[in-house]
């Protein structure tokens, strides 16, 4: 049977911001009563993608999640993941829900309640706040989404969530503006990593015995060069689509909505030979597979993908510039390429050793054992 669980999601944390320096509440009560460690977020390195596969345990060609945005190449439909529908496994949500488990969303951004939320008896967005029941639970109003104080509330109104309803299940999920902003020297980022730091120490104080997992759904990493592969191929007379996984309305987070992948569609295959070389002319450009390659090596589904997935070289970035196929900047902190796949897994009471964890994912994967 599975004991109570609380699963925080620090939205783009990198292992380098989240140290015993930092964070030393939780790297003690990790060493004191569970383990720490690097494991991978899966591919995309993007939220949507991979807060579907830590609430469900399975890889994205499972879920069905290949990012943020869609784009149906048939009907030309394109738009942002916001709701319920795209999910096609089943979450710990749904899964304590059958069995009469009490459970609870907290998120920072709006759009992760509406696509994951449904299933949860007690559902909290900053951005969305339900002046109602946090009048209920007596947390006070939300700031601001894009602030630096919006992940310390979310913490802090899981604890009076904790406190006050007792779920089983707690899921809860923070911002990464700060992250997109500021790098593991800066201040403003060490003082948010205290903060959340408190509130788990709060927490633990308040309930000894609950499961805690702190994990990241991506990393996050400082990008030079950026590049449109739109306007390039555009300016090449060459007929596709290019669709960013990453991208959101969020673009105070990611002004360019720059990310390290896209899914080309090709709409014209006899240009296929163009565009290969197109795309091995541009030194950003790490690596480029296949549809049916990254199905198989990224775990992806085939479905929404395009026919093809690039990959930026470490210091670069995919983006929407605006006119221009290519900018070099100081500016652009952001994740989505395979290079921010590492992130950290602090555990206290974990259900299972430190080795059955490799990717975040196996939090819920090791949790659905025991609800069975």
């Amino acid at each position: 049977m599975m004991n109570r669980v609380m699963i925080l999601v620090i939205d783009g944390c990198a292992p380098e911001y989240i140290t015993p320096e930092f964070a030393p509440n939780i790297h003690r009560l990790a060493e004191q009563f569970g383990f720490s460690k690097t494991v991978k977020a899966v591919v995309p390195t993007v939220t949507n993608v991979n807060h579907a596969s830590i609430l469900s345990g399975k890889f994205p060609s499972e879920t069905g999640m290949a990012g943020n945005y869609y784009y149906n190449p048939v009907t030309g439909e394109e738009g942002f993941i916001e709701e319920k529908g795209f999910m096609k496994a089943k979450t710990l949500l749904q899964a304590c829900r059958k069995r009469g488990l009490k459970t609870a969303f907290l998120t920072v951004k709006g759009k992760l309640l509406g696509v994951y939320g449904h299933a949860a008896d007690t559902g909290i967005s900053v951005q969305t706040p339900d002046a109602p029941l946090l009048q209920k639970l007596g947390i006070p109003a939300p700031p601001g989404v894009s602030s630096l104080e919006s992940s310390r509330w979310i913490v802090e109104a899981a604890l009076a969530v904790i406190k006050k309803e007792d779920p089983a299940l707690v899921y809860c999920t923070t911002n990464d503006f700060g992250f997109h902003h500021f790098g593991p020297e800066a201040p403003e980022a060490q003082l948010q990593i205290r903060q959340i730091d408190e509130a788990v120490a709060a927490i633990h104080e308040a309930d000894p015995e609950r499961q805690i997992y702190i994990t990241a759904d991506h990393g996050m990493n400082q990008k030079h060069h950026l590049l449109d592969f739109q306007q390039l191929a555009d300016e090449a007379g060459l007929h596709i689509y290019c669709l960013a996984p990453l991208k959101d309305r969020y673009k105070e987070n990611h002004v360019y909505q720059e990310g390290g992948i896209l899914y080309l569609f090709l709409k014209k295959p006899e240009e296929n030979e163009a565009l290969q070389e197109l795309i091995h002319s541009r030194p950003e450009i790490e690596a480029v597979m296949t549809n049916k390659e990254a199905a198989e090596r990224m775990h992806l589904p085939l479905q929404g993908i395009g026919d093809y997935v690039i990959f930026t070289a470490p210091d670069c970035a995919f983006g929407e510039l605006g006119g221009t196929t290519a900018l070099v900047t100081d500016a652009s902190r952001t994740h989505g390429s395979l290079y921010e796949q590492e992130v950290p897994l602090l555990a206290i009471h974990p259900a299972a050793p430190a080795e059955a964890y490799q990717y975040s994912k196996d939090i819920a994967a090791v949790l659905f054992k025991l609800l069975v």
